[in-house]
C-alpha cells in the first residue's frame, strides 16, 4: 500500500522555515504520563515476568512513574522554565487526580495518549475507534478543564482512520510519525491536520531500556543531535523533541544527566523553548500547503 496520509516533500525544496524570534530550533519535552493495567503485560524492565499476574517487578517499575518519578522531573522543568507538552493517558484523570492538579497549576499542555498504555486502538474498526477515542478526549477536556489539540498514541500506534477521527474532533495535530525535523500537513479531508515531529531515537525508553545506554552517552547523544540542528537552523528551523518517561529519566542515576541536557539547550540563544500546542497553533497560522 503506497502512503497517501501524507505526501513526500524533501526538505532542500521547501521555503525556508523561520521560527519566532529568529530561534533555529523549536526545542519542546514530550513528557509521557501513563496509566497500566495490573493485569496485562506493556512495557518492561523484564521479559521473563512481563505475562505473570500480578508481576510486580515491571508494573512495581512503571508505577515509579506516578509515585515518585513524575514530582522529580516536575521540579527539574521548573527549573529551566520548560512547559511539559504532557502525552496523557486518560486514565491519569481518573487515577492520579493530583498529577493533573500541578499540571494545570504550571499550565502544561495535555496531549491525548489513549485511555491506557496496555491497549492499542489497533484494528479497531470506524466506529470503535471513534467512540473510544471520544471517550478520551471527553475524560481529558473534564479534567483538565482543557481540550486536547494533540494525539500520540499508545507505543504510537494509529489506524488509517485515526487522523480524519481526530480531526473531526476538534484536534489539529499528532505526533505519532516521526519522519521529518519540521512539522508538515496530512492529507485528511478537512486539510487542518498536521504533524509534530517526535522522536522515537531521543526517547529514553529505547535508549535505557532497549539499548543500556549509560547516563553520560545519554547526555552526549543530546547534545549532538542539538548541535547539529541548530547549524542547521541557521538555514531553516528545525524541531527538536525529548521523549520522557518519569519511570525512566525520573529515577535518580539517569535524572542527573538529562539535567545537563537541559541547561546545555537552554542556555543558548535562538533556541524557542516551546510547547507541542504552541509549535502546531504557529505553524497552522503562518504555513501553507
Amino acid at each position: 500500500m503506497d502512503n497517501r496520509l501524507y505526501d513526500y516533500s524533501p526538505i532542500i525544496e521547501r521555503p525556508r522555515l523561520e521560527f519566532p524570534g529568529g530561534a533555529r530550533v523549536a526545542f519542546w519535552v514530550g513528557l509521557n504520563i501513563e496509566h497500566y493495567e495490573l493485569d496485562k503485560p506493556a512495557t518492561s524492565l523484564s521479559a521473563g515476568t512481563q505475562n505473570l499476574i500480578p508481576d510486580p517487578l515491571n508494573y512495581g517499575w512503571r508505577d515509579y512513574s506516578p509515585r515518585v518519578g513524575v514530582w522529580r522531573t516536575m521540579d527539574l522543568l521548573d527549573k529551566f522554565g520548560v512547559k511539559a507538552s504532557v502525552l496523557l493517558n486518560s486514565d491519569v484523570c481518573n487515577y492520579y487526580p493530583q498529577i493533573i492538579e500541578e499540571g494545570n497549576k504550571r499550565n502544561w499542555v495535555w496531549l491525548a495518549h489513549g485511555k491506557n498504555n496496555s491497549r492499542l486502538q489497533a484494528n479497531m474498526s470506524l466506529d470503535e475507534e471513534r467512540k473510544y477515542l471520544t471517550e478520551v478526549i471527553d475524560t481529558i477536556k473534564a479534567s483538565t478543564g482543557r481540550q486536547p489539540n494533540g494525539w500520540l498514541g499508545p507505543a504510537l500506534s494509529e489506524t488509517l482512520n485515526t487522523p480524519q477521527i481526530l480531526e473531526e474532533l476538534g484536534l489539529s495535530y499528532t505526533c505519532d510519525w516521526c519522519s521529518d525535523d519540521q512539522p508538515f500537513f496530512l492529507n485528511t479531508p478537512q486539510r487542518k491536520m498536521i504533524s509534530i515531529p517526535y522522536s522515537i531515537e531521543l526517547n529514553d525508553i529505547p535508549l535505557f531500556v532497549y539499548k543500556s545506554m549509560t547516563g553520560n552517552a545519554f547526555y552526549q547523544l543530546l547534545k549532538d543531535h542539538f548541535d547539529v540542528l541548530y547549524a542547521e537552523g541557521a538555514k531553516t528551523g528545525r524541531v527538536m523533541c525529548i521523549a520522557l518517561h518519569p519511570f525512566v529519566t525520573g529515577v535518580p542515576f539517569r535524572h542527573k544527566y538529562l539535567e545537563m541536557a537541559l541547561d546545555y539547550i537552554t542556555s543558548h540563544s535562538k533556541v524557542w523553548v516551546t510547547t507541542s500546542d504552541e509549535l502546531a497553533n504557529w505553524y497552522i497560522e503562518t504555513q501553507t500547503r
